[in-house]
């Protein structure tokens, strides 16, 4: 027995404590943070009520440049929201096809439609913050709810179900917002980086510590938009109108999470790479902006996730043979809780389930992401 042990060299035990600390650092991130999301789905959301004419209103805004087709086919299913009071606003952000023509058109059919513009020639960075800022001053309402033009609600009560989420306390909001399923492996790469990203903002804002949201469906006060001062501060970059300003101002106190299948919102996917590397890299040069506490935890998933795969393949290439069936077990344990966690949210939210090359995304992901991060500096300077 002494021998078996002493025939590990000091170099294999340190491998073999660095792959349990990363282990246990990824097992703490899905218990912790990203398992919330199933959790809450497998429970129910309590709380939920018939909706009675005494309401508060609610003004949904929506930003939209060249979107006259998206428009078209998604805008009705925002204005025929079950809700009794609300309004949509939708703010023409320079559009030169027929976005204009679109929004006449569903004006004259739908009372609760309104629109405004950004002034053509307006020397902003971000004319979509401009947009936000204009649509956010003419909202009759304090309740604000934001999506895209090229969303479609998951159902009739996506409006009342992020509404209902305002209680006294809560100004801020957080939903969730999927991609249309395509039969192609780069839809489902952007499928499952979406679904990870969903569970671990919406699961870090469960657990206290919000740091983002997705302008595709998230909420907050008008009044509380003002008081904390708008979109200053990142008025020099070319997006942030959604995770930043989240990121600056949401707390454990103020903000609350809806997670619920009729409270989706469905997007159009990119369907090139090339466009999908450009969104990214836009979406990333943003999050270096974010406060030191958010990066430090957000570092410390994938940080854990290249020195677990790392250690895993120096012990099952180098070591003894109980060493390796000890570091395949870990990757076995792993994979499973990932995909349980992944699939379990999948299934309850009516989007797709993954199987092996769950592994696959895991690990090219990270690497893509620091590609981009490194380019980020780039995509500001392009801007």
């Amino acid at each position: 027995m002494d021998g078996f042990w002493c025939s590990v060299s000091v170099a294999g035990w340190i491998a073999i404590a660095v792959l349990l600390a990363a282990f246990v650092a990824q097992m703490f991130h899905y218990a912790c943070y990203m398992a919330l999301v199933p959790r809450r789905l497998k429970r129910g959301r309590p709380g939920k009520t018939a909706l009675v004419e005494d309401v508060p209103g609610v003004s949904v805004i929506i930003c939209a440049r060249d979107e006259a087709d998206n428009l078209k086919a998604y805008l009705p299913s925002v204005l025929e929201q079950d809700y009794p009071l609300f309004e949509v606003i939708v703010v023409n952000d320079g559009s030169v096809d027929d976005t204009e023509q679109v929004l006449e058109q569903y004006e004259a059919m739908y009372d609760n439609l309104r629109t405004t513009f950004v002034p053509k020639g307006a020397h902003v960075l971000s004319s979509k913050k401009l947009g936000l800022s204009l649509g956010i001053k003419a909202a009759r309402y304090d309740r604000l709810l934001f999506t895209d033009a090229d969303c479609r609600p998951a159902s009739p009560r996506w409006l009342a179900s992020m509404a209902e989420a305002f209680d006294q306390q809560t100004d801020i909001v957080l939903g969730l917002g999927v991609y249309y399923e395509r039969d192609t492996w780069l839809n489902r790469l952007i499928g499952y980086e979406t679904l990870f990203n969903g569970l671990q903002y919406l699961g870090m804002a469960m657990a206290g510590k919000p740091y983002m949201g997705v302008g595709r469906n998230m909420a907050y006060r008008k009044q509380f938009f003002f008081e904390s001062g708008g979109f200053a501060g990142m008025l020099g970059l070319k997006a942030g109108d959604d995770d930043l300003f989240v990121n600056k101002n949401a707390t454990s106190q103020n903000t609350r999470v809806v997670v619920e299948p009729d409270a989706l919102t469905w997007s159009i996917p990119k369907k090139t790479w090339r466009n999908y590397i450009a969104q990214k890299g836009r979406h990333l040069s943003v999050s270096t902006h974010y406060s030191v506490s958010s990066k430090r935890r957000l570092a410390a998933e994938p940080l854990s996730r290249l020195i677990f795969y790392v250690s895993c393949l120096t012990l099952i290439c180098t070591g003894v043979l109980w060493m390796k069936l000890f570091a395949i077990c870990l990757l076995l344990v792993r994979w499973l809780v990932q995909m349980s966690v992944m699939n379990k949210a999948a299934r309850r939210l009516g989007l797709r389930k993954y199987g092996p090359g769950i592994m696959l995304f895991d690990i090219v992901l990270p690497l893509l992401n620091l590609y981009m991060l490194l380019r980020a500096g780039n995509y500001r300077n392009r801007w």
